[in-house]
């Protein structure tokens, strides 16, 4: 067993937050004066400039981070990175299951005026809706709501922050502009 490996992933893998010296001694059963000697060789091995970054220590606390001269290039890298984006369809279907769920997908089609099965799976792929229940009817169809992750990616804590509507028979395509 490679201690000095184990604690060099260890650290890779708390990322941002990084970690004491007595919770790597706990997962790992290595003695502290041992994990300090391993991080001490970290810190002395990642010095060089053949290393794109350090293992550094923060208020007791050791991790990974970039060295400064990978920075520009870094933000060149990120400048280009583009989030993905929602089609128009796909905006239609998420405020229609936002402002009507527990909702199936016939009435949303009979809303939209289109079939959206295909549309419901690629929601549910980027965890923006789910369909966990079903609804006491003949056929038991499934019955979608938004989750935690599509509060998330329009900043809502709740769904009662969504725009109210003015109008009952409104445009589906509306419905998130005032969030976009």
């Amino acid at each position: 067993m490679n201690q000095k490996a184990i604690v060099e992933g260890l650290l890779f893998l708390s990322g941002e937050e990084g970690l004491t010296v007595e919770q790597i001694c706990d997962c790992t059963q290595i003695e502290k004066q041992q994990v300090i000697q391993i991080l001490e060789q970290l810190k002395e091995d990642y010095k060089n400039d053949d290393k794109g970054f350090e293992c550094v220590e923060f208020a007791n606390r050791f991790k990974f981070i970039t060295k400064e001269f990978v920075y520009p290039y870094a933000q060149q890298l990120f400048e280009n990175v583009k989030a993905p984006t929602l089609s128009q369809a796909a905006l239609e279907t998420l405020a229609i299951i936002a402002y009507k769920q527990p909702v199936t997908r016939v009435e949303i089609e009979e809303i939209r005026g289109v079939n959206c099965e295909m549309m419901l799976k690629k929601l549910q792929l980027r965890h923006l809706i789910e369909a966990n229940e079903r609804k006491d009817v003949v056929g038991k169809p499934l019955l979608y709501c938004v989750t935690e992750t599509f509060l998330d990616t329009f900043q809502l804590e709740t769904l009662k922050e969504l725009p109210e509507l003015s109008n009952k028979n409104f445009a589906e395509n509306e419905l998130f502009e005032e969030i976009l």
